[in-house]
Protein backbone atom coordinates (compact mmCIF):
# COMPACT_ATOMS: atom_id res chain seq x y z
CA UNK A 1 0.00 0.00 0.00
CA UNK A 2 1.63 3.37 -0.73
CA UNK A 3 -0.92 6.39 0.04
CA UNK A 4 0.78 10.03 -1.24
CA UNK A 5 -0.49 12.84 0.32
CA UNK A 6 1.61 15.79 -1.48
CA UNK A 7 5.15 13.64 -0.21
CA UNK A 8 3.70 11.69 2.33
CA UNK A 9 4.26 7.77 1.89
CA UNK A 10 2.60 5.05 4.11
CA UNK A 11 4.62 1.81 3.38
CA UNK A 12 2.66 -0.17 5.51
CA UNK A 13 0.84 -3.52 4.92
CA UNK A 14 -2.46 -2.63 3.71
CA UNK A 15 -4.60 -5.46 5.13
CA UNK A 16 -4.95 -3.64 8.15
CA UNK A 17 -7.99 -3.96 10.19
CA UNK A 18 -9.39 -0.51 10.18
CA UNK A 19 -6.16 1.26 8.00
CA UNK A 20 -9.14 2.40 5.48
CA UNK A 21 -10.86 4.35 8.98
CA UNK A 22 -7.35 5.76 10.53
CA UNK A 23 -5.37 6.65 7.64
CA UNK A 24 -7.35 9.06 5.48
CA UNK A 25 -5.88 11.58 3.35
CA UNK A 26 -7.05 14.30 5.91
CA UNK A 27 -5.98 12.51 8.75
CA UNK A 28 -2.51 12.17 6.88
CA UNK A 29 -2.16 15.28 5.02
CA UNK A 30 -2.39 16.47 9.39
CA UNK A 31 0.58 14.00 10.29
CA UNK A 32 2.51 15.76 7.02
CA UNK A 33 1.61 18.80 8.13
CA UNK A 34 2.99 18.67 11.71
CA UNK A 35 6.17 16.61 10.18
CA UNK A 36 6.77 19.86 7.93
CA UNK A 37 6.28 22.43 10.96
CA UNK A 38 7.90 20.50 13.62
CA UNK A 39 10.50 17.78 12.65
CA UNK A 40 12.98 19.79 12.18
CA UNK A 41 13.29 21.29 15.05
CA UNK A 42 12.55 17.75 16.87
CA UNK A 43 16.33 16.37 15.39
CA UNK A 44 17.60 19.82 16.17
CA UNK A 45 16.64 19.21 19.97
CA UNK A 46 17.86 15.43 19.30
CA UNK A 47 21.35 16.10 18.47
CA UNK A 48 21.53 19.09 21.63
CA UNK A 49 20.79 15.71 23.76
CA UNK A 50 24.03 14.52 22.59
CA UNK A 51 26.20 17.68 23.28
CA UNK A 52 25.07 17.91 26.09
CA UNK A 53 25.74 14.31 27.05
CA UNK A 54 29.18 14.91 25.64
CA UNK A 55 29.74 17.63 28.12
CA UNK A 56 29.17 15.02 31.09
CA UNK A 57 31.79 12.59 29.27
CA UNK A 58 34.28 14.94 29.54
CA UNK A 59 33.74 15.90 33.16
CA UNK A 60 31.06 17.61 33.30
CA UNK A 61 27.99 17.36 35.48
CA UNK A 62 24.16 18.54 35.76
CA UNK A 63 22.57 21.60 37.96
CA UNK A 64 19.99 23.83 37.74
CA UNK A 65 20.25 26.39 34.70
CA UNK A 66 21.12 29.55 36.02
CA UNK A 67 19.79 31.31 33.02
CA UNK A 68 16.05 30.11 33.93
CA UNK A 69 16.19 31.29 37.04
CA UNK A 70 14.02 33.59 37.17
CA UNK A 71 11.41 31.34 35.81
CA UNK A 72 12.55 28.97 38.77
CA UNK A 73 11.84 32.08 41.72
CA UNK A 74 8.84 34.06 40.25
CA UNK A 75 5.21 33.42 41.37
CA UNK A 76 3.27 31.91 38.18
CA UNK A 77 0.87 28.83 38.00
CA UNK A 78 -0.36 26.46 35.27
CA UNK A 79 -3.46 26.71 33.58
CA UNK A 80 -6.71 25.47 35.64
CA UNK A 81 -7.45 21.87 35.36
CA UNK A 82 -10.52 20.92 33.20
CA UNK A 83 -12.87 18.83 35.47
CA UNK A 84 -12.03 15.60 34.17
CA UNK A 85 -8.35 15.80 35.81
CA UNK A 86 -9.36 17.07 38.55
CA UNK A 87 -9.15 13.75 40.46
CA UNK A 88 -6.48 11.52 39.44
CA UNK A 89 -6.28 9.24 42.53
CA UNK A 90 -5.85 6.28 40.60
CA UNK A 91 -4.65 5.88 37.11
CA UNK A 92 -4.19 2.41 35.58
CA UNK A 93 -1.87 1.64 32.61
CA UNK A 94 -1.17 -0.49 29.58
CA UNK A 95 -1.65 -0.03 25.75
CA UNK A 96 -4.93 0.39 23.84
CA UNK A 97 -4.29 -2.67 21.37
CA UNK A 98 -4.98 -5.21 21.63
CA UNK A 99 -8.83 -4.15 22.57
CA UNK A 100 -9.16 -6.49 25.01
CA UNK A 101 -7.10 -4.97 27.16
CA UNK A 102 -7.87 -1.69 26.42
CA UNK A 103 -11.60 -2.68 27.56
CA UNK A 104 -10.38 -4.28 30.76
CA UNK A 105 -8.93 -0.94 31.42
CA UNK A 106 -11.84 1.09 30.65
CA UNK A 107 -13.65 -1.38 32.94
CA UNK A 108 -11.25 -0.94 35.90
CA UNK A 109 -13.23 1.40 37.81
CA UNK A 110 -9.62 3.93 38.04
CA UNK A 111 -9.83 7.17 37.52
CA UNK A 112 -7.77 7.73 34.43
CA UNK A 113 -6.48 5.17 32.05
CA UNK A 114 -3.38 6.10 30.84
CA UNK A 115 -3.25 4.61 27.17
CA UNK A 116 0.22 4.00 26.43
CA UNK A 117 1.34 3.98 22.67
CA UNK A 118 5.32 3.90 23.83
CA UNK A 119 6.86 2.11 27.05
CA UNK A 120 3.84 -0.87 26.95
CA UNK A 121 3.55 -1.23 23.32
CA UNK A 122 5.62 -2.62 20.40
CA UNK A 123 5.19 -0.12 17.49
CA UNK A 124 4.58 -2.88 14.69
CA UNK A 125 2.12 -0.94 12.28
CA UNK A 126 -0.89 -2.95 13.38
CA UNK A 127 -0.21 -1.97 16.69
CA UNK A 128 -0.16 1.43 16.13
CA UNK A 129 -3.29 1.87 13.77
CA UNK A 130 -4.92 -0.43 15.77
CA UNK A 131 -4.42 1.21 19.09
CA UNK A 132 -6.01 4.41 17.25
CA UNK A 133 -8.74 2.73 16.35
CA UNK A 134 -9.65 1.66 19.03
CA UNK A 135 -9.01 4.72 21.12
CA UNK A 136 -11.11 6.35 18.72
CA UNK A 137 -13.91 3.80 19.27
CA UNK A 138 -13.52 4.37 23.01
CA UNK A 139 -14.18 7.37 22.42
CA UNK A 140 -17.64 6.88 20.78
CA UNK A 141 -18.19 4.25 23.34
CA UNK A 142 -18.45 1.52 20.87
CA UNK A 143 -15.60 -0.49 21.59
CA UNK A 144 -15.90 -4.32 21.63
CA UNK A 145 -14.25 -7.48 21.16
CA UNK A 146 -14.96 -11.18 21.02
CA UNK A 147 -12.00 -13.77 21.47
CA UNK A 148 -11.53 -16.31 18.85
CA UNK A 149 -13.05 -18.71 21.83
CA UNK A 150 -16.11 -16.56 21.30
CA UNK A 151 -15.86 -14.65 24.43
CA UNK A 152 -17.39 -11.16 24.58
CA UNK A 153 -15.80 -8.22 26.11
CA UNK A 154 -17.99 -4.50 25.68
CA UNK A 155 -17.53 -1.67 27.75
CA UNK A 156 -19.54 -1.33 31.29
CA UNK A 157 -22.17 0.87 31.28
CA UNK A 158 -22.53 0.66 34.53
CA UNK A 159 -19.66 2.66 36.24
CA UNK A 160 -17.78 5.84 35.36
CA UNK A 161 -14.91 5.11 32.54
CA UNK A 162 -11.86 6.32 33.37
CA UNK A 163 -10.27 9.21 31.36
CA UNK A 164 -8.22 8.93 28.85
CA UNK A 165 -4.65 10.15 28.99
CA UNK A 166 -2.80 9.13 25.75
CA UNK A 167 1.00 8.62 25.67
CA UNK A 168 2.67 9.18 22.38
CA UNK A 169 6.26 7.77 21.88
CA UNK A 170 8.99 9.93 22.74
CA UNK A 171 10.42 12.53 20.40
CA UNK A 172 13.96 9.76 19.54
CA UNK A 173 11.26 7.08 18.04
CA UNK A 174 10.44 6.91 14.48
CA UNK A 175 8.51 5.54 12.37
CA UNK A 176 9.59 3.70 9.59
CA UNK A 177 5.97 3.44 7.65
CA UNK A 178 5.16 7.01 7.86
CA UNK A 179 7.84 8.69 5.08
CA UNK A 180 8.03 12.50 4.55
CA UNK A 181 10.06 13.35 1.43
CA UNK A 182 11.74 9.96 2.03
CA UNK A 183 12.67 10.19 5.52
CA UNK A 184 11.20 8.32 8.46
CA UNK A 185 8.42 9.95 9.88
CA UNK A 186 8.70 11.04 14.09
CA UNK A 187 6.88 8.61 16.27
CA UNK A 188 5.75 11.58 18.76
CA UNK A 189 3.94 13.12 15.87
CA UNK A 190 2.86 9.81 14.11
CA UNK A 191 1.05 9.03 17.27
CA UNK A 192 -0.13 12.80 18.50
CA UNK A 193 -1.54 13.17 14.94
CA UNK A 194 -3.72 10.73 14.54
CA UNK A 195 -4.97 10.41 18.01
CA UNK A 196 -5.48 13.96 17.81
CA UNK A 197 -7.00 14.07 14.30
CA UNK A 198 -9.37 11.15 14.83
CA UNK A 199 -10.58 11.71 18.85
CA UNK A 200 -9.90 15.46 19.88
CA UNK A 201 -13.60 16.57 18.63
CA UNK A 202 -15.45 13.75 20.61
CA UNK A 203 -13.39 13.53 23.80
CA UNK A 204 -14.45 17.40 24.13
CA UNK A 205 -18.28 16.64 23.10
CA UNK A 206 -17.88 14.11 25.56
CA UNK A 207 -16.80 16.36 28.42
CA UNK A 208 -13.19 15.24 28.89
CA UNK A 209 -10.81 16.35 25.50
CA UNK A 210 -7.35 15.57 24.08
CA UNK A 211 -5.07 14.67 27.23
CA UNK A 212 -1.46 13.25 26.88
CA UNK A 213 1.10 11.54 29.07
CA UNK A 214 4.88 13.77 27.56
CA UNK A 215 7.23 10.59 27.80
CA UNK A 216 11.79 10.78 27.73
CA UNK A 217 11.68 14.78 27.46
CA UNK A 218 15.49 16.08 28.37
CA UNK A 219 14.91 19.78 28.61
CA UNK A 220 12.72 22.62 28.69
CA UNK A 221 13.22 23.06 24.99
CA UNK A 222 11.42 20.18 24.09
CA UNK A 223 8.38 20.97 26.48
CA UNK A 224 8.35 24.03 23.95
CA UNK A 225 7.95 22.06 20.92
CA UNK A 226 5.38 19.92 22.17
CA UNK A 227 3.28 23.28 23.80
CA UNK A 228 4.18 24.38 19.99
CA UNK A 229 2.67 21.51 18.63
CA UNK A 230 -0.45 21.72 20.58
CA UNK A 231 -1.16 25.40 19.89
CA UNK A 232 -0.48 24.27 15.75
CA UNK A 233 -3.02 21.02 16.10
CA UNK A 234 -5.85 23.46 17.78
CA UNK A 235 -5.48 25.92 15.23
CA UNK A 236 -5.66 23.43 12.42
CA UNK A 237 -8.58 21.36 13.42
CA UNK A 238 -10.56 25.09 14.69
CA UNK A 239 -10.21 23.70 18.03
CA UNK A 240 -9.57 26.76 21.20
CA UNK A 241 -6.38 26.98 22.06
CA UNK A 242 -5.82 25.43 25.65
CA UNK A 243 -8.02 22.98 25.02
CA UNK A 244 -5.29 20.10 25.28
CA UNK A 245 -3.87 19.05 28.63
CA UNK A 246 -0.75 17.62 29.27
CA UNK A 247 1.26 15.34 31.66
CA UNK A 248 4.92 15.47 31.59
CA UNK A 249 6.79 12.38 32.90
CA UNK A 250 9.95 13.60 34.58
CA UNK A 251 11.64 10.20 33.95
CA UNK A 252 15.34 11.52 32.96
CA UNK A 253 17.98 12.99 35.06
CA UNK A 254 17.79 15.84 32.68
CA UNK A 255 14.61 16.85 33.08
CA UNK A 256 14.77 16.82 36.72
CA UNK A 257 16.97 19.70 36.81
CA UNK A 258 14.32 21.27 34.82
CA UNK A 259 10.51 20.67 36.35
CA UNK A 260 9.73 24.51 36.68
CA UNK A 261 11.10 25.39 33.37
CA UNK A 262 8.96 22.28 31.75
CA UNK A 263 5.70 23.11 33.13
CA UNK A 264 6.57 26.91 32.56
CA UNK A 265 6.88 26.25 28.89
CA UNK A 266 3.42 23.98 28.47
CA UNK A 267 1.36 26.13 31.39
CA UNK A 268 -1.13 27.16 29.07
CA UNK A 269 -1.26 23.00 28.44
CA UNK A 270 0.34 21.60 31.46
CA UNK A 271 -1.81 19.34 33.85
CA UNK A 272 1.29 17.98 35.52
CA UNK A 273 4.09 15.99 36.39
CA UNK A 274 4.59 12.18 37.02
CA UNK A 275 7.76 10.44 38.61
CA UNK A 276 8.68 7.92 35.94
CA UNK A 277 10.53 5.89 38.59
CA UNK A 278 12.17 3.31 36.06
CA UNK A 279 13.30 5.32 33.25
CA UNK A 280 14.41 7.51 35.46
CA UNK A 281 16.97 5.15 36.97
CA UNK A 282 17.53 4.22 33.07
CA UNK A 283 18.52 7.50 32.51
CA UNK A 284 20.85 7.94 35.65
CA UNK A 285 22.73 4.82 34.58
CA UNK A 286 22.86 6.05 30.71
CA UNK A 287 24.01 9.89 31.19
CA UNK A 288 26.53 8.60 34.24
CA UNK A 289 27.52 5.68 32.74
CA UNK A 290 31.09 6.51 32.46
CA UNK A 291 31.26 8.40 35.44
CA UNK A 292 33.17 5.84 37.92
CA UNK A 293 32.32 3.97 41.24
CA UNK A 294 29.75 6.65 41.88
CA UNK A 295 27.11 6.11 39.59
CA UNK A 296 27.24 2.76 39.66
CA UNK A 297 24.13 1.52 41.34
CA UNK A 298 23.15 -1.66 43.27
CA UNK A 299 20.83 -4.47 41.70
CA UNK A 300 17.83 -3.57 40.50
CA UNK A 301 15.55 -5.12 43.14
CA UNK A 302 17.33 -3.28 45.76
CA UNK A 303 16.64 0.14 44.54
CA UNK A 304 14.16 1.30 46.88
CA UNK A 305 12.26 5.07 46.24
CA UNK A 306 13.14 5.46 49.60
CA UNK A 307 16.86 5.97 48.60
CA UNK A 308 17.95 9.68 49.41
CA UNK A 309 18.68 10.94 45.46
CA UNK A 310 15.12 9.13 44.63
CA UNK A 311 13.51 10.66 47.47
CA UNK A 312 15.33 14.16 46.87
CA UNK A 313 13.80 13.66 43.29
CA UNK A 314 9.68 12.84 44.35
CA UNK A 315 9.73 15.45 47.46
CA UNK A 316 11.30 17.74 44.55
CA UNK A 317 8.59 17.02 42.14
CA UNK A 318 5.59 17.25 44.44
CA UNK A 319 6.81 20.59 45.83
CA UNK A 320 7.25 21.58 42.03
CA UNK A 321 3.86 20.96 41.11
CA UNK A 322 2.00 21.81 43.88
CA UNK A 323 3.49 25.65 43.95
CA UNK A 324 2.35 25.75 40.03
CA UNK A 325 -1.06 23.97 40.54
CA UNK A 326 -0.39 21.33 38.93
CA UNK A 327 -0.69 17.68 39.79
CA UNK A 328 1.92 15.50 40.90
CA UNK A 329 1.17 11.66 40.39
CA UNK A 330 3.04 8.95 41.37
CA UNK A 331 5.05 6.12 39.72
CA UNK A 332 4.07 2.51 38.96
CA UNK A 333 4.68 -0.21 41.37
CA UNK A 334 6.13 -2.86 39.10
CA UNK A 335 4.42 -6.18 40.89
CA UNK A 336 1.25 -8.00 40.32
CA UNK A 337 -0.98 -9.77 41.48
CA UNK A 338 -1.79 -13.78 40.20
CA UNK A 339 -5.15 -14.88 40.50
CA UNK A 340 -3.86 -18.48 40.60
CA UNK A 341 -1.69 -18.23 43.68
CA UNK A 342 -2.58 -16.35 46.85
CA UNK A 343 0.23 -15.97 48.14
CA UNK A 344 2.02 -13.97 45.57
CA UNK A 345 -1.12 -11.62 45.21
CA UNK A 346 -1.25 -11.24 48.99
CA UNK A 347 2.35 -9.91 48.62
CA UNK A 348 1.87 -7.89 45.36
CA UNK A 349 -1.27 -6.36 47.44
CA UNK A 350 0.98 -5.67 50.89
CA UNK A 351 3.92 -3.92 48.18
CA UNK A 352 1.23 -1.81 46.44
CA UNK A 353 -0.09 -0.46 49.60
CA UNK A 354 3.00 0.22 51.04
CA UNK A 355 4.01 2.08 47.82
CA UNK A 356 1.06 3.98 47.80
CA UNK A 357 0.83 5.07 51.18
CA UNK A 358 4.63 6.86 50.80
CA UNK A 359 3.47 8.46 47.87
CA UNK A 360 0.13 9.79 49.44
CA UNK A 361 1.85 10.89 52.33
CA UNK A 362 4.30 12.67 50.52
CA UNK A 363 1.45 14.77 48.98
CA UNK A 364 1.28 13.10 45.59
CA UNK A 365 -2.35 13.35 44.50
CA UNK A 366 -2.68 9.79 42.52
CA UNK A 367 -0.63 7.20 41.11
CA UNK A 368 -0.25 4.45 38.75
CA UNK A 369 -1.30 0.36 38.79
CA UNK A 370 -0.56 -1.82 35.80
CA UNK A 371 -3.39 -4.54 36.54
CA UNK A 372 -7.15 -3.89 37.21
CA UNK A 373 -6.69 -5.97 40.50
CA UNK A 374 -4.42 -3.24 41.92
CA UNK A 375 -7.18 -0.29 41.39
CA UNK A 376 -8.83 -0.97 44.52
CA UNK A 377 -5.72 -0.84 46.68
CA UNK A 378 -4.35 2.26 45.21
CA UNK A 379 -7.99 3.47 45.37
CA UNK A 380 -8.41 2.78 48.98
CA UNK A 381 -4.69 4.48 49.89
CA UNK A 382 -5.78 7.52 48.68
CA UNK A 383 -8.87 7.81 50.08
CA UNK A 384 -7.73 7.63 53.34
CA UNK A 385 -5.39 10.45 52.50
CA UNK A 386 -7.67 12.68 50.54
CA UNK A 387 -11.05 12.16 52.24
CA UNK A 388 -13.59 14.30 50.28
CA UNK A 389 -10.91 16.15 48.33
CA UNK A 390 -10.29 15.28 45.07
CA UNK A 391 -6.60 16.22 44.93
CA UNK A 392 -3.60 17.98 47.42
CA UNK A 393 -2.77 20.62 45.37
CA UNK A 394 -3.25 22.53 48.55
CA UNK A 395 -0.43 20.32 50.05
CA UNK A 396 2.30 22.69 49.55
CA UNK A 397 6.34 21.65 50.01
CA UNK A 398 7.97 24.89 51.47
CA UNK A 399 10.44 23.01 53.70
CA UNK A 400 11.89 20.75 50.71
CA UNK A 401 15.18 22.00 49.72
CA UNK A 402 16.52 19.99 47.14
CA UNK A 403 20.46 20.15 45.97
CA UNK A 404 22.10 19.22 42.42
CA UNK A 405 24.58 17.59 44.62
CA UNK A 406 21.32 15.35 46.39
CA UNK A 407 19.75 14.47 42.86
CA UNK A 408 22.63 12.80 41.83
CA UNK A 409 24.17 11.02 44.88
CA UNK A 410 23.89 7.73 43.39
CA UNK A 411 26.13 6.20 46.22
CA UNK A 412 22.87 7.07 48.85
CA UNK A 413 21.35 3.92 47.29
CA UNK A 414 23.42 1.73 49.24
CA UNK A 415 23.15 -2.20 48.09
CA UNK A 416 25.16 -4.40 46.51
CA UNK A 417 26.24 -5.34 42.84
CA UNK A 418 25.87 -9.32 42.71
CA UNK A 419 26.28 -12.00 39.74
CA UNK A 420 22.49 -13.15 40.61
CA UNK A 421 21.99 -9.42 39.28
CA UNK A 422 23.79 -10.47 36.66
CA UNK A 423 21.53 -13.43 35.59
CA UNK A 424 18.42 -11.35 36.49
CA UNK A 425 19.50 -8.26 33.97
CA UNK A 426 20.17 -10.72 31.65
CA UNK A 427 17.14 -13.03 31.90
CA UNK A 428 14.35 -10.00 32.26
CA UNK A 429 16.78 -8.33 28.99
CA UNK A 430 16.32 -11.08 26.90
CA UNK A 431 12.93 -12.41 27.47
CA UNK A 432 11.35 -8.73 27.27
CA UNK A 433 13.11 -7.79 23.98
CA UNK A 434 11.81 -11.26 22.57
CA UNK A 435 8.36 -10.87 23.80
CA UNK A 436 8.39 -7.51 22.17
CA UNK A 437 10.18 -8.72 18.93
CA UNK A 438 6.94 -10.58 18.86
CA UNK A 439 4.62 -7.52 19.38
CA UNK A 440 4.06 -7.37 22.84
CA UNK A 441 5.17 -4.59 24.87
CA UNK A 442 4.69 -5.19 28.51
CA UNK A 443 4.53 -8.83 30.13
CA UNK A 444 4.43 -10.19 33.52
CA UNK A 445 8.02 -11.50 34.28
CA UNK A 446 8.25 -13.33 37.79
CA UNK A 447 5.43 -11.56 39.20
CA UNK A 448 6.76 -8.02 38.55
CA UNK A 449 5.43 -6.19 34.86
CA UNK A 450 8.20 -5.48 33.15
CA UNK A 451 7.99 -3.13 30.07
CA UNK A 452 10.61 -1.05 27.87
CA UNK A 453 11.69 1.40 30.90
CA UNK A 454 12.71 -1.77 33.14
CA UNK A 455 14.27 -3.62 30.61
CA UNK A 456 16.47 -0.50 29.42
CA UNK A 457 17.60 -0.54 32.60
CA UNK A 458 18.73 -4.08 33.18
CA UNK A 459 20.96 -4.10 29.65
CA UNK A 460 22.46 -0.96 31.09
CA UNK A 461 23.14 -2.01 34.43
CA UNK A 462 25.30 -4.75 32.29
CA UNK A 463 26.77 -2.65 30.05
CA UNK A 464 28.06 -0.02 33.12
CA UNK A 465 29.36 -2.78 35.20
CA UNK A 466 31.31 -4.11 32.28
CA UNK A 467 32.63 -0.79 31.49
CA UNK A 468 33.52 -0.21 35.02
CA UNK A 469 34.80 -3.59 35.71
CA UNK A 470 32.98 -4.31 38.49
CA UNK A 471 33.44 -7.05 40.95
CA UNK A 472 30.60 -9.07 42.10
CA UNK A 473 29.51 -8.94 45.97
CA UNK A 474 28.30 -12.32 46.00
CA UNK A 475 30.69 -14.58 44.22
CA UNK A 476 34.35 -12.06 44.07
CA UNK A 477 34.36 -12.55 40.18
CA UNK A 478 35.06 -9.45 38.12
CA UNK A 479 32.57 -8.60 35.38
CA UNK A 480 34.26 -8.63 31.59
CA UNK A 481 32.50 -10.02 28.28
CA UNK A 482 33.75 -13.41 28.77
CA UNK A 483 31.68 -13.62 31.92
CA UNK A 484 28.49 -11.70 30.56
CA UNK A 485 28.64 -13.81 27.59
CA UNK A 486 28.53 -17.38 29.99
CA UNK A 487 25.82 -15.46 31.98
CA UNK A 488 23.65 -14.81 28.72
CA UNK A 489 24.52 -18.45 27.24
CA UNK A 490 22.93 -19.82 30.98
CA UNK A 491 19.96 -17.35 30.81
CA UNK A 492 18.96 -18.00 27.54
CA UNK A 493 19.39 -21.74 27.73
CA UNK A 494 16.70 -21.81 30.59
CA UNK A 495 14.41 -19.01 28.72
CA UNK A 496 14.77 -22.44 25.74
CA UNK A 497 13.01 -24.65 28.25
CA UNK A 498 10.23 -22.47 29.30
CA UNK A 499 8.75 -21.16 25.89
CA UNK A 500 7.68 -23.71 22.79
CA UNK A 501 10.96 -24.26 20.05
CA UNK A 502 9.10 -22.17 17.22
CA UNK A 503 8.43 -19.43 19.29
CA UNK A 504 11.74 -19.14 20.60
CA UNK A 505 13.62 -19.49 17.21
CA UNK A 506 11.65 -16.85 15.86
CA UNK A 507 11.78 -13.98 18.78
CA UNK A 508 14.29 -15.60 21.75
CA UNK A 509 16.77 -16.12 19.37
CA UNK A 510 17.30 -12.67 17.93
CA UNK A 511 16.46 -11.06 21.55
CA UNK A 512 19.72 -13.17 22.85
CA UNK A 513 21.77 -12.07 20.03
CA UNK A 514 20.96 -8.68 20.48
CA UNK A 515 21.23 -8.53 23.97
CA UNK A 516 25.11 -9.57 23.76
CA UNK A 517 25.87 -7.20 20.88
CA UNK A 518 24.56 -4.01 22.73
CA UNK A 519 25.46 -5.44 26.60
CA UNK A 520 29.10 -6.31 25.25
CA UNK A 521 29.34 -3.17 22.36
CA UNK A 522 32.28 -0.49 23.32
CA UNK A 523 29.91 2.14 22.12
CA UNK A 524 26.61 2.88 24.48
CA UNK A 525 23.19 2.36 22.48
CA UNK A 526 21.20 4.98 24.14
CA UNK A 527 18.02 3.09 23.44
CA UNK A 528 17.60 -0.62 23.22
CA UNK A 529 14.08 0.08 21.00
CA UNK A 530 16.15 1.56 18.21
CA UNK A 531 17.95 -1.49 17.09
CA UNK A 532 15.21 -3.80 18.25
CA UNK A 533 12.46 -1.61 15.78
CA UNK A 534 15.37 -3.02 12.81
CA UNK A 535 13.77 -6.78 13.69
CA UNK A 536 10.42 -5.54 14.29
CA UNK A 537 8.24 -7.73 11.84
Amino acid sequence: MTTDIRSLEITGPAEIDGADEILTPEALAFVEALHREFDGRRLELLAARKVKRDRIAAGGTLDFLPETREIRESDWKVAPAPEALLDRRVEITGPPSPAKMAINALNSEARVWLADLEDAAAPKWENVVGGILNLRDAARGTLAFTSPQGKAYALRTDVRRPTVVTRPRGWHLPERHVLVDGREGSGSLVDFGLHFFHTARQLIENGDGPYYYLPKMESHLEARLWNDVFVFAQEYLGIARGTVRATVLIETIPAAFEMDEILYELREHASGLNAGRWDYLFSMIKVFRDAGDAYILPDRAQVAMTAPFMRAYTELLVKTCHRRGAFAMGGMAAVVPNRNDLEVTRAAFDKVRADKTREANDGFDGSWVAHPDLVPVCREVFDQVLGAKPNQLDKQRPEVEVTAAQLLDVASAGGDVTEKGLHDNLYVAVAYTAVWLSGNGAVAIHNLMEDAATAEISRSQVWQQLKNGVVYADSGNIATAELVRSVLAEEVERLRGEVPADRFAAYYEPAAKLIEEICTSDDYVDFLTLPAYELLG
